[in-house]
């Protein structure tokens, strides 16, 4: 497929779920490359506007050039962005000491609640079928339990360079830290620099990396 034939097929993706879902409907936005491609094809198809929330998990572990970039977009492109947090575990939780009760403290509990208090019934994601061996069979339209709610996942057949391609093609901004040797942004303690022949999350905590399957049975992306 070309670039063209992709962001086609993730259009039509995005066009179901703004039909299926409507006002329950919401996207995700961490300030990373992949999140920004899937709010630009979203702006791109409904009128250089996102019409429904645009969720942000904040760990309070971010880098903060990455959170001043998620600020920027959303004040540049009319957002409306919802900072979820989990106030209480950010402050007792033994940072990083227990990879998963970690993830599933700062990341996952919000995000569950935030779908339950909004009344989100579909949620856009930007996972890619390349990036990590446990999205590698996620289907575009995925169902979720807990709580029930429609996971919707437009691009996950671009690979990483599709995506820097898109953001070249249309002149995105993009957050400063991709051009300092990161590739992949999560968490400061959880994220590091790797070179461009290493694989795209190689700067990722290997051991978050070995338990992605448990995480994503959680909630997790």
């Amino acid at each position: 497929m070309t670039l063209a034939d992709k962001i086609e097929e993730s259009l039509s993706i995005i066009g179901y779920a703004i039909k299926e879902f409507g006002e329950s409907l919401a996207l995700t936005f961490s300030g990373g490359k992949d999140s920004l491609v899937v709010l630009h094809l979203t702006r791109s198809l409904c009128g250089d506007t996102v019409p429904f929330p645009v969720l942000s998990i904040d760990t309070t572990m971010k880098f903060p050039e990455t959170i001043q970039f998620r600020d920027k977009i959303a004040s540049l492109w009319g957002l409306n962005l919802i900072i979820v947090k989990n106030e209480k575990a950010a402050e007792i939780i033994e940072i990083v000491k227990d990879k998963q009760a970690c993830c599933q403290a700062l990341k996952i509990q919000p995000l569950n609640e935030a779908i339950v208090k909004y009344n989100i019934r579909g949620l856009i994601t930007a996972i890619r079928w390349d990036e990590q061996e446990a999205r590698a069979s996620e289907q575009p339209i995925s169902p979720r339990e807990t709580p029930p709610h429609i996971r919707i996942h437009p691009i996950l057949q671009f690979n990483e360079a599709d995506i820097w391609d898109y953001i070249h093609e249309f002149k995105l901004p993009y957050c400063e830290l991709y051009d300092k040797g990161y590739r992949s942004l999560s968490c400061i303690p959880c994220t590091g620099k790797c070179h461009e022949d290493d694989s795209e999350r190689m700067g990722r905590s290997a051991k978050k990396e070995k338990i992605m399957n448990d995480l994503r049975l959680l909630g997790y992306f």
